[in-house]
């Protein structure tokens, strides 16, 4: 064999196992069409990679099997992943929401990355397209750029559809269907929401507004911020949001949930009861908000000529803005695909195929999909650990 283990994709999850591998003495390679390793590391977190969350649980992820990922999760947790990098001296901060974000630049997490290769000497190809991969002998052959390699385990780790401008293709699920794998329908997930028609001509209005937010799909809801833009809804709540939305439903927008907005105007009415009811909301939202707000609800007049009743009923209304999105901006901006290689073909320990010994799946090509803020990073480490692990060793 040339190698112990060939990894395909030099991202989070395949740069962690070839570290992890390659530090037991395995020889390692990985291969990766790109022309650099870690891109969507490098683009993460604004430049700033959110590495990991430090409240990072089996709670946190969307999968058809909810107990897959504690093995892996359990094993290798957020602080073994924060002594790397404290380890590598690579300064960090808490952001909100535990999320964990480099002090400098997302460039110092592939640098670290690169760096635990090196010591464990794996060898990286990039520029490589990865073809005709099938069982040979006592392990796998495929072909970089049209050479014949051969290896005793073979690692995919090639991420999902997410993002093709960074080279996101799907070939996992390609490689996957080869070995006869079941795969849960894929989708974009964190990922911004759309509209068409009079509903997006009002939200265009207040494009470029932020304001505290609840927003619900069926009976899931994220408290986060809510941005307004020229194709419809994004911020963190949506984009939380987003993965669990089925499609043609309505979602539920919250506005500011964690004020008494009735309290507020109930008062203000006391001092102010000659402004309009624009001038009131204006008090609590942008003004271009505000204006569409009174629009919408249909609230003419002075805050004077409303009741506590109509007040009341005002404000419930803020509580359930409900609205039902055409669609999602799809993968082109999606951070993450939801579905993918069915767990119920992986072992949780190894990540390695149950059917096909000496193949493994990890990372994003996994049907295991985390929250936005770090858990998705979380779960590339910890399934490149357990697969390292394994492939290494055994």
């Amino acid at each position: 064999m040339d190698y112990d283990v060939i990894i395909i994709g030099a991202g989070a999850a395949g740069m962690m196992a070839a570290a992890t591998a390659g530090r037991f003495g395995a020889r390692i390679l990985v291969l990766d069409h790109a022309k650099s390793a870690g891109d969507k590391i490098r683009i993460s977190g604004g430049g700033r990679c959110n590495f990991t969350n430090m409240y990072a649980g089996p709670d946190n992820f969307l999968s058809q099997n909810p107990h897959f990922c504690k093995s892996a999760l359990s094993r290798f947790g957020p602080w073994d992943f924060v002594e790397m990098v404290d380890r590598h001296g690579i300064t960090w901060h808490e952001k909100t929401l535990g999320q964990l974000f480099c002090d400098n630049s997302a460039k110092d997490i592939i640098a670290m990355l690169l760096a635990e290769m090196k010591t464990a000497n794996v060898a990286l190809q990039l520029n490589t397209r990865v073809s005709n991969i099938r069982r040979h002998k006592d392990g796998f052959q495929l072909h970089a750029n049209e050479r014949p390699l051969t290896c005793r385990k073979l690692v995919v780790a090639c991420g999902g559809k997410s993002i093709p401008k960074m080279g996101a293709t799907g070939y996992g699920y390609e490689i996957a269907e080869q070995f006869d794998l079941n795969i849960i329908p894929t989708r974009a997930g964190l990922v911004p929401f759309t509209f068409q028609g009079a509903l997006l001509e009002k939200l265009k209005s207040i494009a470029g507004l932020a304001v505290p937010s609840r927003i619900t799909a069926g009976t899931t809801s994220f408290d986060e911020a809510l941005l307004f833009t020229h194709r419809g809804l994004s911020g963190p709540a949506v984009l939380q949001t987003s993965s669990y939305w089925t499609e043609g439903e309505p979602i539920s927008l919250s506005l500011l949930p964690d004020l008494d907005l009735a309290a507020e105007l109930k008062n203000q009415r006391q001092t102010k009861g000659g402004i309009g009811m624009t001038r009131a909301l204006s008090e609590y939202f942008p003004k271009r908000l505000a204006t569409l707000l009174t629009e919408e609800l249909h609230c003419s007049g002075n805050l004077a000529d409303h009741s506590d009743v109509a007040i009341d009923a005002l404000v419930s209304q803020l509580r359930n803005w409900a609205m039902t999105p055409s669609g999602t901006e799809g993968y082109r901006t999606a951070e993450v695909t939801l579905g993918g290689v069915d767990t119920n073909t992986l072992s949780s320990k190894t990540m390695e195929v149950k059917s096909v010994p000496g193949l493994y799946f990890i990372g994003e090509v996994v049907d295991v999909t985390g929250w936005l803020g770090g858990f998705n990073f979380q779960w590339a480490w910890a399934s490149g650990v357990a697969c390292g692990t394994a492939a290494a060793s055994n």
